[in-house]
């Protein structure tokens, strides 16, 4: 991991200096962004989830029971889907600000530094929320909230609102459960529409969801794209030996394909609209194409759940789990170990290797 973050030289003075300014330019790079950042007002899935779906009493999508937060502070679960923190949280971390809270903790709040909506099982479409025992908060409805969010902070701020959003940071990370469910066994979506006109769809719904949030005041946008969802253990599962649904790949990447081409057209249609797209399939692909450069050892399997991969059966108290997290890229049968989450953020933050463009998050942030 030593080898990700700095460079190496025989020549231990130089190696010093080398990592002396890197700690400097960090700090200088992190302080320059806690000056700069008033709030984070996160959208998204159970990627981002930091404990809303806690409140929802009729889902079963939830992550408030051990293992989960095993490793976060305390020890204990919080909702996230994570054995500790997740990407909202190193985000936070990196512009100096505390890990936004959910929404539904505090509905009547003001929530000037920030907020998450974000809901485990989410997606861009409504109809991520049609099973009762499924219930969540799709996009549509993170977005009816943060109209609510933005009603207060009008009353709380007068005249500084429009400025407060304009330097805020606005994390999207959605997607991965509207592909999810058009491939399940049985899915509406794949008998009403071809894997291409649900694609295209999907990036319609999401442009209208963006220009929803741009017209209530957001202006800087962290648009992820969707992973390499079928190499997660519970796609890979049903598989022979494990492989990955090559189907649910190509379609994810198709997907990206149109959003990043979906968000050049919205920059060149709305004045404001200031965006860093991050490329997660690329680095999810370098992850495992090339695992132990970042400290993995196992990309396949599930660290906490029951059955093969150990993804048969989801992560509960009566699952087994790993001993070392961090050399695992899956926490269970979808979600990344905390570890992973990391260094997703690491990248991001950084914008090494073309993965963040057309501009980097410290690019955004110096808008």
């Amino acid at each position: 991991m030593a080898s990700f973050f700095m460079m190496r030289s025989s020549a231990s003075s130089f190696s010093c200096s080398i990592f002396l300014s890197f700690v400097l330019l960090s700090f200088c790079a992190v302080s320059r962004a806690q000056s700069s950042v008033p709030g984070m007002y996160v959208f998204g899935d159970s990627l981002v989830d930091v404990g809303n779906n806690n409140y929802l009493e009729l889902s079963i999508i939830k992550a408030d029971f051990p293992y989960n937060g095993i490793d976060y502070p305390g020890g204990q679960a919080t909702g996230r889907f994570s054995n500790g923190k997740n990407a909202a949280d190193f985000l936070a971390e990196k512009v100096g600000l505390a890990s936004a809270p959910p929404y539904l903790g505090q509905p009547n709040g003001v929530f000037v530094k920030g907020v998450s909506f974000a809901s485990g099982g989410a997606g861009i479409f409504n109809t991520t929320d049609e099973s009762l025992i499924k219930h969540t908060i799709p996009l549509p409805h993170q977005l009816g909230h943060f109209s609510t969010v933005r009603q207060r902070l009008a009353k709380e701020l007068g005249s500084h609102l429009e400025d407060h959003l304009s330097k805020s940071l606005f994390p999207v990370v959605i997607g991965s459960n509207d592909i999810i469910n058009y491939f399940n066994t049985g899915s509406d979506a794949s008998q009403k529409y071809s894997p291409q006109e649900y694609v295209t769809l999907m990036v319609s719904n999401f442009k209208e969801l963006l220009k929803g949030m741009y017209g209530l005041g957001a202006r800087k946008f962290i648009v992820t794209g969707i992973a390499l969802i079928g190499c997660a253990p519970k796609v890979r599962y049903p598989t022979p030996t494990g492989e990955c649904n090559k189907d649910v790949n190509y379609w994810a990447k198709k997907y990206n394909d149109e959003l990043t081409l979906m968000l050049h057209e919205l920059k060149s249609e709305l004045k404001e609209f200031q965006y860093s797209y991050f490329d997660t399939y690329g680095v999810f692909t370098e992850f495992i194409q090339n695992p132990a450069t970042y400290g993995f050892n196992d990309t396949k399997s599930a660290c906490c759940g029951l059955g093969k991969l150990r993804a048969k059966f989801p992560c509960t108290p009566l699952s087994l789990f790993c001993s070392d997290r961090s050399d695992h890229l899956f926490w269970d049968v979808y979600h990344p170990t905390e570890a992973a989450a990391r260094i997703f953020i690491d990248v991001l933050w950084r914008g090494s290797g073309n993965y963040t463009f057309p501009m980097t998050v410290e690019e955004l942030i110096a808008i």
